[in-house]
């Protein structure tokens, strides 16, 4: 079987083994380039892989062929560092020695949870990452502690960035990623006010999504919307809001076609209504409770000439009720999420 398996390998046009190594995990990935032992990384940055971190793959000979697809630009469009605990001296190595313009995404996660303390990036590792990866596009950082670094060593090249179980000083985001347009949020519980007022000077943000951002208030959120007005996706999950904040955003955000706001317990039917106001609106998504009525849900959507989905959560519907809403909204679907 295996014979056979090898037979028809070389078969296989370049294009289709492209495709196949650019879904393999980073270690496949790295064993059919065949894989260099690493340089020790200059500068205090280095550290050396902790208990539990990964080993680095030995050195394989493959086949020439084999060795150019996998060092191929496509096949390290995309990288997920993420299932792996990597030390800094690994990181480096990637940036230096693999990594490349080609590079559109990259995702890393620390070990902050763990207890670790030893810093997995710096800001000489970042400048070296938007030197060499200058068309860098989308960066996912997790379980990172970011105080020790400077917003603005980020590569400029960024377009959208995901922190998630972070540690963000409130003093970050102060000054503009040039590019940046997409920006989520995920369960960083010390995501304050100030925070969001910083991330409102980001002047080309589309996007913004706040996941599990606890500390962030009404206040917080009419401080910042003023600054906010070309943002087109809004999700405020798990934060402390209410009708003046939603009342702002009816203000001023009206180039909005996608709204979700969930676990907003002082919300109520008035503070729903202010969202007529946004005529753009294509999606919208909201979770229920005792304070926000079904009818008001409707008269809103009824008010929105452009929605076209509906999601309801936080309740649970009788078929009847389900089919009631969907004979009051002929122009949108609609779905529940109990």
């Amino acid at each position: 079987m295996a014979e056979a398996a090898g037979a028809e390998l070389p078969v296989l046009p370049d294009s289709v083994l492209l495709q196949v190594l650019a879904l393999l995990p980073l270690r496949d990935r790295l064993r059919a380039a065949r894989w260099d032992p690493p340089e020790p990384a200059p500068g205090p940055a280095a550290s050396r892989p902790g208990p539990g971190a990964d080993r680095l793959p030995p050195p394989r000979r493959v086949c020439r062929r084999w060795q150019r697809l996998a060092l191929d630009r496509t096949v390290w469009r995309h990288v997920d560092l993420s299932p792996h605990r990597i030390s800094s001296q690994t990181l480096w190595h990637l940036v230096r020695r693999r990594l490349r313009d080609s590079l559109r995404t990259l995702r890393v996660q620390g070990a902050l949870r763990s207890g670790d303390k030893r810093r997995l990036l710096s800001p000489a590792l970042l400048a070296a990452l938007g030197e060499r990866c200058p068309h860098l596009r989308r960066l996912c950082l997790a379980d990172t502690d970011l105080r020790p670094l400077p917003y603005k060593s980020l590569p400029a090249s960024i377009t959208a960035l995901e922190l998630s179980h972070c540690e963000i000083p409130a003093a970050w985001f102060c000054g503009a990623l040039p590019q940046l347009q997409h920006l989520v949020i995920c369960d960083v519980p010390a995501f304050s006010d100030r925070h969001l007022l910083n991330v409102s000077s980001q002047s080309r943000l589309k996007t913004l999504s706040l996941w599990g951002t606890y500390r962030l208030t009404d206040m917080g959120v009419q401080r910042a919307a003023p600054h906010l007005g070309d943002l087109e996706h809004l999700v405020l999950r798990h934060c402390v809001i209410g009708d003046s904040a939603v009342g702002v955003i009816g203000r001023h955000m009206k180039q909005l076609r996608f709204l979700e706001i969930g676990s907003a317990g002082s919300l109520t039917s008035a503070g729903l209504a202010c969202l007529a106001t946004l005529q753009r609106l294509e999606m919208l998504g909201l979770d229920l409770c005792d304070k926000i009525s079904l009818g008001a849900v409707i008269a809103l959507c009824r008010a929105l000439p452009q929605l076209r989905k509906l999601k309801l959560g936080g309740a649970r519907f009788e078929d009847e009720v389900v089919d009631k809403i969907q004979a009051s909204l002929l122009h949108c679907s609609f779905s529940h999420d109990p």
